[in-house]
């Protein structure tokens, strides 16, 4: 299940070079959400698929804060960059991903950006699979983030996402509408290596 809206076939601008489920083609960061409110089986669907992402010594550091209500999404507003509010003022739900940077013995866990970032994908792919969209932003203050939401120093800030259903192109501002497609993606043979750095993997 898909809710791209598009002028385009996805096909054509996403091509594997090799065979992959179409989910992680489908999977893109549009900007066009629809205000619709996402109901909570759909929506819970996604931290369920991230709670189930590998993590070491099975430490599971990643946390995430939701933001559904009308008062918590401006709280969330407050420390967003203002181009970012734009596009996703409009966006029913806003999460902020966060990890926990010290075990329990209060030293530190070198893995827990690296976890996070699974439990964010998997949390990413869930939404595909739910007719939903993902746009993950980096445009935000982090200080006043930790600040507004009462975030302990033990706890890492990585990225705002916000979460809903995707809506027509032509809600954004032109500017943004020229941008709402999905990208390409660097080739194999700059990305994987055989034995050692930058040596090319051959036949790739």
């Amino acid at each position: 299940m898909t809710a791209t809206i598009t002028n385009f076939n996805i096909d054509q601008v996403r091509k594997p070079a090799y065979a992959i489920d179409p989910v992680f083609i489908e999977r893109w960061s549009p900007r066009a959400f629809s205000d619709k409110e996402v109901p909570d089986e759909v929506l819970y669907s996604l931290f369920e698929a991230a709670r189930w992402a590998p993590s070491a010594a099975n430490r599971q550091p990643w946390r995430f804060i939701l933001a559904r209500k009308r008062e918590d999404r401006e709280r969330f507003h407050s420390f967003i960059n203002e181009k970012n509010r734009l596009w996703c003022e409009k966006a029913p739900v806003i999460v902020l991903v966060l990890s926990k940077k010290v075990k329990d013995d209060g030293s530190e866990n070198a893995f827990h950006a690296f976890d996070a970032g699974a439990a964010w994908a998997q949390l990413a792919l869930q939404a595909v699979k739910n007719g939903l969209v993902t746009h993950p932003m980096g445009g935000f203050d982090k200080t006043k983030a930790r600040q507004v939401l009462n975030i302990p120093e033990e706890f890492d800030i990585h990225a705002v996402v916000a979460i809903g259903y995707q809506a027509n192109p032509e809600i954004l501002p032109e500017a943004f509408q020229e941008r709402e497609k999905p990208s390409g993606r660097n080739p194999l043979d700059n990305l994987v290596f055989e034995g050692q750095f930058s040596q090319p993997v051959e036949n790739i």
